[in-house]
């Protein structure tokens, strides 16, 4: 007998109860004002009009839709970078880490995913380590999906040391909707792989910076899961003798 089934005699109601769950992801905080309002202004026009009740109550279940937050299962193997966020690899190429994280102005691998208005868009942190520094800036807000969006376009900027000592590079981008960037980790924070770590709103982009060596195993036009896809094997760390 299959263990996914529920017991003889158990509850029907509370297995029902639990499934739905599994099935419909939470929401991010960040989510919960606009999905409250969009209720409100449901109930609202409801009164008013019943095609303008149902319109509510469309607008609402995809401002929910929009800041879910499903669980993830995060390799367990080590000496990897996994996917920050959910979208499309839009770009690997060499590029100069942010200057306002103070790093070398030396070229290194970078990996960016475009988020579409239809992706998951909770950022989470590809490996597990501590975070040394974050600097945010403000700039302009073109189409996340061009070139000149990773120098140009508001961004934020997180520096993470792994517990094997490489450094990864976090940029999240703001898009041409995208208008607000919530990163909810701070400078000394300990994370593990795949944690939720922040949130870019109404279409965005991330870019990821890699060490020296490592190993590219994603392609150009690939889906990326947050969390979950392993975009690159990090450089083996010499033994210590």
């Amino acid at each position: 007998m299959s263990g996914n089934r529920p017991e003889a005699g158990g509850n029907p109601l509370a297995h029902a109860i639990e499934l739905a769950r599994e099935t419909v992801p939470p929401m991010h905080p960040a989510g919960r004002p606009f999905v409250y309002g969009g209720l409100a202004a449901t109930l609202l026009l409801r009164r008013l009009s019943k095609p303008l009740g149902v319109v509510g109550a469309l607008t609402t279940a995809a401002m929910a839709a929009f800041f879910r937050s499903p669980k993830r299962v995060a390799p367990s193997r080590g000496g990897i970078a996994v996917a920050s966020a959910d979208g499309l690899v839009s770009l690997i190429e060499e590029a100069t880490p942010p200057p306002e994280l103070g790093l070398p102005a030396e070229p290194r691998m970078r990996v960016s995913v475009f988020l579409s208005v239809f992706d998951v868009h909770v950022q989470r942190t590809p490996a597990n380590g501590v975070i040394e520094r974050i600097a945010y800036r403000p700039g302009k807000f073109l189409s996340a999906d061009l070139d000149k969006a990773s120098e140009d376009n508001e961004r934020n900027s997180v520096l993470l040391r792994t517990e094997d000592g490489h450094e990864l590079v976090m940029v999240q981008i703001a898009g041409l909707v995208a208008r607000r960037i919530l990163c909810e980790i701070h400078e000394g924070d300990k994370v593990g792989v795949g944690e939720t770590y922040g949130i870019i709103r109404f279409g965005s982009r991330v870019d990821l910076y890699l060490p020296e060596g490592s190993k590219v195993l994603v392609e150009k036009g690939q889906r990326t899961v947050g969390g979950e896809t392993v975009i690159a094997e990090l450089p083996a760390v010499p033994a210590k003798g």
